[in-house]
């Protein structure tokens, strides 16, 4: 009796709930509970630990991708007989959740430094949970196969408590250390970053060349020249023979006379402008290690908020943008500017989140010392100990550790997990304190604070594969660590992939993953990047909702080779909308014809012509198994659309139609037996792609009476053996 629903059309939305809520109740999402027949004790395991979800906003479209290419990783692992863990979690993403909900606080009149830092947390907890309860119901709608009873978040106890602890060992190490530092500031949000948070910009600005006494020197920013009084030179600069290191010179600058010294320094670039400098050491990296080097003074120009300091004279108060013209018009007028070159491009700093100028600064904060750690990961990469695909990945990361410099880890945000350290308020000098126990600074004696800053989120979730399943002790640590796969963005490559690396190999002496599978970024159909300001952003369940998952996850993956950017197109999703339906009909045509046929798992008597057709499907179940052992998840996908299509649709069952109706009973016999067993195979081997209408149409063909013979759980068709 072919089912009533399997002759009517396949409806998603009728199915994916009811389908996921099998899988879920099965128990088969979590390792500990596969069938043990199938999965015992002593089986190959499997682990991925999903990147945790900003809980600040929806699911986009580069989340589907992640939820996608995992869980056909998942699924397909699954099946081999691999016991399989994929971990969920969600990020409360520091920075990133603060500036999604101040644009709210901005909408409702409301400012984050007038409200009392504990409220503010309180606030944006709320927002964050209820955030994260839609997203968590997303991902399901995206068929994530992921374990939710492992879930985790980056604020969760245990996951602090590693945090803090790791914290602690690097400062045992002498691995952190806090200073007075320079750090990239932005003077809209008030908080510094790492380096991997500023976006280089490339601007055409006006370039000013100033007299200084007897130098001339060039500037694009002659708004923070006032408290510049050294001069920097190459020693082996010929024109500026006759200066000596330490000369004092007597010059008229902005505001008045002023006793400059001359510097001799081989960072100077004797090519660029006339060879000679003048330098802000509060306000420019490479100026700051000058003055570093040599003792000198340092004096703050920029406040916080981007506005000029009293040492500015008349423009203190003023923002830089405005003070600008106005101090070049003070230059000229006493005779100091030379020149202005109107197209100079250079590149500038910017915070990548609002576009604001980055406006260095020194700041008594935390650093970790990365040479280390990094010395430690390159030796790992470079014994090939992790595979990055694509490869060349690989040169990126080794070329990123290689140059690596120290890590701001403080940020001067509410939201996030708080430094445990404590400040001394009189020389500035902070003390790792974990249990709450130091009183008063062991320098000075002075009376402590707890510090007011917050973790990197980097931090934290650099030592997300870990944390999450329990090190040092916890039997998921032991059983799935070091982790198989970690699938992500290429474009964060540096922020957390290498940093992973690094903390991983730090706290445990093995690497976090031994893949390392970065996508590319999912564009609109025009080849853009998506962007709120563009509208031109694609949400997952709009196209879910109207084409079904399994379309959106085919239209993810066909095409989309690792590393490479994804154009994706309405159009094509619709497009496999069309290929479930066919699959839908593919099977109903095999059922209803095959009724009440005996199944054979090994049926040896097929026509010639059947067991060409036999030996051509195990050719291409083992080309898709080749490559879905290698990760190519874009070919395997493609080659078994193109059997089910138009070798199965298209081909074979149109010339199925003349055998079942006109040919011997052996050729009958033959063709269904075929049908059936091709039927059950493409279906195993569609499924971790295209989940959802295969285990409805396994459910409605098997019929089976025991969750264990869910599709979900069923043996991967091998060339060797494919039983139905």
């Amino acid at each position: 009796m072919i089912p009533e629903k399997l002759l009517k059309p396949y409806n998603p939305k009728e199915t994916e709930e009811r389908i996921y809520k099998l899988w879920e109740e099965s128990g088969f999402f979590n390792p500990d509970s596969l069938p043990t027949e199938r999965y015992p004790l002593n089986a190959k395991r499997f682990s991925i630990v999903m990147p945790p979800t900003n809980a600040n906003g929806s699911l986009h479209a580069g989340h589907g991708l992640v939820m996608a290419v995992e869980d056909i990783m998942i699924r397909y692992k699954r099946m081999r007989g691999y016991k399989t863990l994929w971990l969920p979690g969600l990020d409360h993403a520091g920075f990133e959740t603060q500036v999604v909900y101040e644009k709210q606080l901005e909408k409702e009149g409301r400012s984050r430094f007038a409200i009392e830092p504990k409220k503010l947390y309180e606030e944006i907890l709320d927002f964050t949970l209820n955030n994260s309860a839609n997203i968590k119901s997303q991902v399901r709608k995206m068929g994530a196969s992921c374990d939710w009873s492992r879930e985790k978040f980056t604020l969760d106890p245990d996951i602090v408590k590693t945090v803090y602890t790791t914290f602690k060992k690097l400062g045992d190490d002498g691995l952190i250390y806090r200073g007075n530092r320079i750090v990239s500031w932005c003077p809209k949000h008030q908080t510094s970053f790492s380096d991997l948070e500023i976006e280089d910009v490339e601007k055409t600005e006006p370039f000013y060349y100033l007299k200084y006494g007897p130098f001339t020197i060039s500037t694009s920013r002659p708004e923070t020249k006032f408290g510049d009084k050294y001069v920097v030179m190459h020693p082996k600069d010929n024109r500026y023979e006759k200066y000596k290191d330490g000369q004092k010179i007597e010059l008229e600058w902005i505001s008045g006379k002023i006793t400059a010294t001359v510097v001799k320094d081989e960072v100077i670039d004797m090519e660029f402008g006339t060879g000679v400098m003048t330098i802000t050491p509060w306000h420019d990296p490479v100026d700051f290690e000058i003055s570093e080097r040599h003792g000198l003074l340092k004096e703050q120009i920029i406040d916080e908020r981007g506005k000029l300091l009293p040492i500015a004279g008349e423009f203190a108060g003023m923002s830089i943008v405005k003070a600008r013209p106005l101090v070049v018009e003070k230059l000229k007028a006493k005779g100091l500017l030379e020149k202005v070159d109107e197209k100079y491009k250079h590149v500038v700093r910017t915070c990548y989140k609002c576009g604001t100028t980055i406006e260095p600064q020194i700041r008594n904060q935390w650093f970790i010392k990365m040479k280390p750690l990094a010395e430690k990961a390159l030796q790992k990469i470079n014994a090939g100990e992790i595979t990055y695909i694509p490869e060349h990945y690989k040169k990126i990361t080794v070329h990123w550790l290689e140059n690596i410099r120290d890590w701001n880890i403080s940020r001067q945000i509410v939201w996030g997990i708080p430094i445990p350290a404590k400040i001394c308020a009189a020389c500035g000098s902070g003390f790792i304190d974990l249990e709450n126990k130091i009183g008063t600074c062991e320098k000075c004696g002075g009376e402590l604070t707890p510090d007011k800053d917050t973790f990197d989120t980097w931090f934290s979730s650099g030592q997300w594969p870990f944390a999450v399943l329990e090190f040092p002790d916890g039997n998921d640590f032991k059983n799935f660590y070091p982790t198989d796969v970690m699938e992500t963005a290429g474009e964060i490559i540096f922020f957390w992939v290498a940093r992973m690396i690094m903390l991983g190999l730090y706290i445990t002496g093995k690497v976090p993953f031994k893949i390392v599978y970065l996508h590319g970024l999912v564009l609109d159909a025009k080849g853009q990047k998506m962007s709120k300001s563009k509208g031109n952003v694609i949400n997952p369940l709009d196209l879910t909702a109207k084409y079904g998952t399994d379309a959106f996850r085919m239209g993810l993956v066909i095409g989309n080779t690792p590393g490479t950017s994804l154009a994706l197109s309405e159009d094509k999703i619709r497009a496999y909308k069309h290929f479930a339906n066919k699959f839908w009909n593919i099977a109903r045509f095999v059922i209803e014809n095959t009724e009440g046929e005996t199944t054979e798992a090994h049926f040896t008597e097929y026509s010639p012509k059947d067991a060409a057709l036999q030996k051509e499907l195990q050719t291409a179940l083992s080309d898709v198994t080749v490559d879905m052992d290698a990760y190519r998840f874009y070919l395997a996908a493609e080659k078994l659309y193109h059997y089910a299509w138009h070798n199965l649709a298209d081909r074979i069952l149109e010339e199925s139609k003349d055998i079942l109706k006109n040919a011997s009973l052996e050729e009958k016999r033959s063709r269904k037996q075929f049908l059936i067993h091709t039927l059950d195979k493409i279906l195993r081997a569609l499924h971790p792609f295209i989940p959802f209408v295969t285990e409805e149409i396994w459910q409605l063909w098997k019929q089976p009476t025991a969750k264990e013979q869910m599709l979900m759980v069923a043996e991967w068709p091998t060339a060797a053996k494919g039983r139905p």
